[in-house]
């Protein structure tokens, strides 16, 4: 009896067992072959799943209401020919997991984001993507391997038996040419180089005033355009729009024939840059791509380097040097939106000396009691508003009349998928790359727990101390105040797409209520404006965005004459 029992058991577990495994049909299997590459490799190996048949599905991962299906493991030593298998349990987005993907037919495509090694002056090994002058786009980024895509079915039960072979290669991305306009340089920083055990380099992109070669006595002033990873000096146009272009919609700007529009108005300042009353200066744009994002934010960081440094102390003389630049603190200017608005505000807070005037445009988070919607001090949770009974989820981007996109729980899983250790190269690892002390593992601390949002106040304390730029002004205004008066203009709309105004609003309360110096700059909003609103009281976004360049000039100008030093050289870059 007891045999009988003991076998009855076994077979019933048997029997479990089996069926389990019989209703769990979700595997999924990726290799690359030895013909693209018979390396190893180490990286984020990327699953997609699309209904759209518009475009490659890597080109349809976002987190608004428009994206496709994305999972995402680490691979290391990942050998050509040899398969890694995609189940059940591989964390995905906007889908946690395989299993809760709806029937139906879609496109399949891989992709692996190769991550190299780095060795670092803190004694860190890590593995990260190196940027290949695509301003770290996984999807773009040259020698990633990935699929070409084909069609396949989820039935009713899962997906199963099938293989995702990447046989193709993204290729290098040649560099911009020199023009009569603008110049191009790329230089070693020994001081990211010995941070990160290899050579670094910087670049820029310089705009050359009218007749530079005909004035080699000019000294010329520079403006510095921060912002996103320039592939080349954009909206500047010697010819005027080309009569054949097939004219494109801007969803974001619900405007036909954009593309046009963006033509003319680079046309158009080539025009203006040509004028005869249009003061001479240099413009650069800068490229300074981390293994962790397109731009490094421009300032000095535990994980990252010593970004703001290499710019400031390497970058810049090198471009002055080379360029006939002044090489004064009093003749620099910075300026920029959203990401490169934040760097114009942060690279003046930290090198009150060495520039002359920020203008910063819908900056990221310039408070962090305003992390966008969160207070990262004060709230427990990122992801849900605090509530005995309800679970409410924080939203992460509106449009002008209030309605949401995405959620700030939405953003963060996407970027897990992407990449783990701050890796995924998208808006919120970064500002944790860049503000968050360095880990036991040489990755940047958590700021929160990716996926259930809970905060970490010791890293939030570490951020506030080092990054919070309301909360540093406020610290040291007794010795900041007098370098930096007259030099911060800050512009945002009030319904910016990222909340952004917030933190704008908590600064002005700060820089209006100084009196010991009054900081003499402005602060300015636009109504109804959204993401991102750069000062100009007539123009729509549409516009305004494509007049960076000039915009700022007048009130540069005006800086210069009240604050030159005495014999400093007002002549030499004013010539007609």
């Amino acid at each position: 009896m007891k045999n009988f029992l003991f076998l009855f058991c076994c077979c019933s577990l048997l029997f479990v067992s089996c069926e389990k495994k019989t209703t769990s049909k979700y595997s999924i299997d990726v290799s690359f072959t030895s013909d693209i590459s018979p390396d190893k490799k180490d990286g984020r190996l990327l699953l997609m799943l699309s209904t759209d048949d518009s475009k490659e599905p890597r080109f349809q991962i976002n987190d608004g209401l428009s994206t496709q299906l994305i999972f995402g493991v680490n691979v290391d030593g990942m050998t050509p020919g040899e398969p890694i298998n995609f189940d059940e349990t591989v964390f995905g987005y906007p889908y946690p997991s395989l299993a809760d993907v709806p029937p139906g037919e879609y496109n399949v495509q891989a992709l692996l984001h190769v991550y190299e090694t780095f060795n670092l002056s803190t004694g860190h090994t890590v593995k990260l993507p190196m940027d290949n002058g695509e301003g770290q786009q996984w999807n773009r980024s040259p020698g990633n391997l990935y699929s070409k895509p084909y069609k396949i079915t989820v039935g009713s039960n899962g997906v199963e038996n099938v293989s995702v072979v990447m046989d193709q290669e993204i290729p290098t991305i040649p560099e911009p040419e020199d023009t009569e306009w603008i110049k191009h340089i790329k230089m070693k920083s020994e001081k990211l180089s010995a941070f990160y055990g290899r050579d670094m380099y910087l670049g820029a992109h310089i705009l050359l005033p009218k007749d530079f070669d005909k004035h080699p006595e000019a000294k010329y002033p520079l403006m510095v355009f921060h912002g996103h990873f320039p592939s080349d000096f954009g909206g500047f146009r010697t010819t005027p729009p080309d009569p054949n272009l097939k004219p494109e919609y801007s969803a974001r700007f619900d405007l036909d024939g954009y593309n046009i529009i963006q033509q003319q108005e680079a046309y158009d300042f080539y025009k203006r840059w040509n004028d005869p009353d249009f003061p001479r200066f240099l413009i650069i744009e800068i490229q300074h791509p981390t293994p962790y994002y397109d731009d490094s934010y421009a300032v000095n960081s535990a994980s990252q380097g010593p970004w703001g440094d290499a710019i400031t102390y390497e970058l810049i003389p090198y471009i002055e040097k080379q360029f006939q630049g002044m090489g004064e603190g009093w003749s620099r200017f910075l300026y920029g939106g959203s990401t490169g608005g934040w760097e114009a505000l942060a690279v003046q807070v930290k090198y009150p000396e060495e520039y002359n005037g920020c203008f910063a445009a819908c900056p990221d988070p310039i408070d962090f009691r305003a992390y966008c919607l969160t207070n990262i001090y004060q709230d427990k949770n990122a992801y849900y508003y605090d509530s005995p009974h309800k679970k409410l989820e924080v939203p992460s981007h509106r449009n002008y009349l209030g309605n949401i996109q995405s959620t700030l729980r939405q953003g963060n899983h996407l970027e897990l998928v992407l990449g783990d250790k701050s890796r995924s190269g998208q808006q919120w690892d970064i500002w944790e790359a860049t503000y968050s002390p360095q880990g036991e593992d040489g990755y940047p601390v958590r700021i929160w727990d990716k996926k259930t949002g809970e905060i970490n106040h010791e890293v939030a304390e570490y951020w506030k101390e080092n990054y919070d730029l309301r909360h540093i002004l406020e610290r040291d205004w007794d010795k900041l105040g007098e370098s930096l008066k007259g030099k911060i203009h800050l512009y945002c709309g009030d319904m910016d797409n990222y909340y952004l105004n917030n933190a704008v609003y908590l600064m002005e309360d700060f820089l209006e209520s100084t009196t010991d110096p009054y900081y003499s700059g402005e602060v300015l909003y636009g109504d109804r404006a959204e993401h991102c609103w750069n000062g100009d009281p007539d123009q729509p976004n549409a516009i305004s965005r494509l007049r960076y360049n000039t915009m700022y000039v007048p009130k540069i100008m005006e800086r210069i004459w009240e604050s030159a030093p005495q014999g400093a050289d007002l002549t030499s870059w004013r010539y007609q």
